[in-house]
């Protein structure tokens, strides 16, 4: 297990996540912007909650990465297939809970209740994020599973 590199291997695997998530939002094939929704928890100028979310989510990354790497090192073992399957209870988790949890603690996102009257200037991603269109699960499912990838590969290393 390298515990020295689980901090550059977490930006490597942020970076790539992230970096599948935009090709997959300028290909048409969803609307979440992790960036934005992040981001605007602290500010409502969506330029600027890009680039604040585009760096909450790299801390975050490296909170995950952390937590990859010590399960790692509790099963004594980092392959890309275990890898995988972290990333697909990582984004199971996160499809099924902390997304539809999100309008409950989001300032400026509107809840599935809020109705015409919200002010709110986000849409709620509501279950599997299926507002964000109909190919989002499987985009972010795969993105999240590339990320668990790369991780048991670069952290197999030591």
């Amino acid at each position: 297990m390298d515990w020295a590199g689980w901090a550059l291997f977490g930006l490597v695997a942020t970076t790539a996540l992230t970096a599948a998530l935009i090709v997959a939002q300028l290909a048409g094939l969803t609307r979440v912007d992790f960036p934005l929704l992040l981001g605007t928890v602290v500010t409502e100028d969506p330029d600027r909650a890009r680039i604040v979310g585009f760096f909450m989510h790299l801390c975050a990354g490296q909170g995950f990465a952390l937590g990859y790497a010590a399960t790692f090192a509790l099963l004594d073992r980092a392959t890309w297939w275990i890898g995988a399957l972290l990333g697909a209870l990582h984004v199971g988790i996160a499809l099924t809970v902390l997304l539809p949890l999100l309008p409950g603690v989001h300032p400026r996102m509107a809840s599935q209740r809020a109705g015409p009257a919200s002010t709110a200037v986000l849409e709620p991603p509501g279950l599997f994020a299926l507002n964000y269109g109909i190919p989002t699960p499987a985009v972010i499912g795969v993105v999240h599973v590339v990320y668990g990838v790369v991780l048991g590969l670069l952290l197999r290393a030591g």
